[in-house]
């Protein structure tokens, strides 16, 4: 995709972040834009922000675990605009701790919002876009999903994350390659940020009330704390994201990175994979996160 003027823009997780860089980016393009999110005050703001910059929005509310509001969504964007053409998959979560304190609640929570949302989105936009494609011989389209570097590494005491993450890695290889099969107008890219101040640490502040947390265990009380403070540190900007995300659907580039630097540490677990080594250090190029999570857990477990 090549043109974002006019084109129409569905976003979830729209009111903060990357959701709320994406639809910046989209207004200052001339998109017009479907924005969802669960934070009804934050949503209101961010769409009073964009149509004071004139930019033609829509906002619904959208719990992206629950199929029927993503296909509610759906309807909205094809009544309101006839077409969606960039479909941000962009809704999500964190949860840390050790894998096995984690409760069914929180698998339940992350992975209804961070995996089960980005299915939601596929299975309810892509046959929205095809048929689109069918109507418009012009027609050009584009779906991100937004995944972490924990899709790529498996980082300790984050394991409820890097599941869903690297669910949505491999969800969108499959749709790449499934596009690709059928030669459809519509391309995929997977956007795998490492630490970008997003306020994902605080996700669990807006946490629904049929998947409410127990008391936090140690494990997580210190995960949470040490990837605050590691996250409040990131250089890179959740609008830089956003533009370099713009930038690789306008190349059509797959992988999508907020730091290439990382990509050691991924190269090295491939590695191990293909050696059949033991599983390397995810944290090999940042050691004082794994000594902060080693201090806070040292003899509280």
């Amino acid at each position: 995709m090549k043109n974002f003027s006019q084109r129409v823009a569905v976003i979830t997780g729209a009111a903060s972040g990357f959701g709320l860089e994406f639809a910046r980016l989209g207004a200052q393009l001339g998109m017009r834009l479907v924005l969802a999110d669960v934070q009804k005050e934050a949503l209101a703001e961010t769409a009073a922000e964009l149509e004071l910059a004139g930019a033609e929005v829509i906002t619904q509310i959208c719990d992206v675990r629950k199929g029927d509001q993503v296909e509610a969504l759906g309807r909205t964007a094809k009544t309101s605009f006839g077409a969606v053409h960039l479909l941000f998959n962009n809704a999500g979560v964190g949860a840390g701790g050790l894998v096995w304190e984690s409760t069914q609640a929180d698998w339940e929570w992350v992975l209804g919002v961070n995996l089960w949302g980005v299915i939601h989105g596929v299975r309810v936009f892509t046959p929205l876009m095809l048929a689109s494609a069918r109507q418009d011989s012009a027609y050009e389209g584009h779906i991100v999903n937004t995944a972490s570097m924990a899709g790529l590494l498996n980082p300790p005491t984050m394991g409820v994350y890097n599941v869903s993450k690297h669910a949505v890695v491999s969800l969108t290889e499959s749709l790449y390659h499934d596009l690709s099969l059928i030669e459809a107008p519509i391309g995929a890219s997977v956007l795998c940020p490492y630490f970008v101040q997003t306020g994902i640490t605080q996700s669990h502040r807006h946490r629904p009330d049929d998947v409410q947390a127990a008391a936090l265990t140690v494990s997580q009380q210190v995960s949470q704390a040490v990837l605050e403070k590691a996250v409040a540190s990131g250089k890179v900007s959740a609008a830089e994201v956003a533009r370099r995300t713009f930038d690789a659907i306008r190349d059509q580039q797959f992988y999508i990175y907020s730091h290439p630097s990382a990509l050691g540490n991924v190269q090295r677990r491939m590695e191990d994979i293909v050696m059949g080594r033991n599983p390397g250090d995810p944290y090999e190029a940042a050691p004082h996160i794994r000594e902060k999570l080693q201090a806070g857990l040292k003899g509280k477990t």
